[in-house]
């Protein structure tokens, strides 16, 4: 699905590929999350990292992109780096560098003590954004410092200006319940404007994360500061699911 002249959703999976920097970005794969969760009891098969790998992997065949943009979140746990996350984060490196791929890596709140691993897994790592081109990548759970300024400056001193905001954390996803009560959510990329900048958000790729039901939380209720300050009922819900990718409207017309 074409979202911009420049912006492809690609159909079916909760990708967005930018032609113009060669680059997929994805959000959100807290990788370590099933064996995290035995660890407290909860039993699953570890199928999520394999899951990623297959996503994305069809991703840069279909796009022939260069760079993997990690718009956050690619550990689950906030205080450590858990043993499973650490052997997921060093698998999806090496799958990257078998892809010849370069990996980026804009820090989220649960990518606590990532940095120390920036060498040895020769990964390029931003804390909370990264300006790339006329594009800026942030994890979400803060305000992104650029928006503020509306433009930086480069190495050579040109200002450049943002036209999109990309990023991921708030793991978007709409409910639709039928008449007799049944409820199906699906994870949706969420597409609209904040300060008169487009802005996308980033469905979750882990899977097992189903998301927040956008159409049916109060604005107070969501996660990310900037969502919470634009008007987020204006916002299209482009829906990821059954190989397709499709405009389900405005969170407006969903609430209804």
């Amino acid at each position: 699905m074409r979202l911009t002249e420049d912006v492809e959703l690609i159909d079916g999976l909760p990708i967005a590929f930018i032609k113009s920097i060669n680059a997929v970005a994805i959000s959100d794969l807290h990788l370590g999350y099933e064996g995290i969760a035995a660890k407290a009891g909860v039993y699953a098969p570890k199928s999520n990292l394999k899951k990623i790998e297959e996503i994305v992997g069809t991703a840069l065949e279909k796009t022939e992109a260069t760079t993997i943009i990690v718009t956050g979140d690619i550990k689950n746990e906030f205080s450590s780096v858990d043993i499973d996350e650490y052997n997921e984060m060093l698998e999806f490196v090496r799958f990257a560098k078998r892809k010849n791929a370069r990996l980026i890596l804009i820090k989220g709140n649960h990518d606590n003590f990532v940095d120390r691993y920036k060498t040895m897994f020769d990964i390029e790592i931003f804390a909370q954004e990264m300006q790339e081109d006329k594009y800026l990548f942030f994890h979400g759970e803060e305000m992104p410092k650029i928006v503020l300024k509306n433009a930086r400056k480069s190495k050579n001193n040109e200002i450049k200006a943002v036209d999109m905001l990309v990023m991921g954390h708030e793991h978007p996803a709409i409910s639709l319940i039928s008449k007799i009560r049944r409820r199906e959510k699906l994870k949706c990329f969420l597409f609209g404007e904040y300060r008169g900048k487009q802005l996308l958000v980033l469905p979750a790729i882990n899977y097992l994360m189903p998301g927040t039901d956008i159409n049916l939380e109060p604005k107070s209720r969501l996660l990310s500061p900037i969502l919470k300050k634009a008007d987020i009922d204006r916002f299209h819900a482009i829906v990821v699911g059954y190989d397709e990718t499709l405009d389900f409207g405005t969170i407006s017309d969903l609430r209804q």
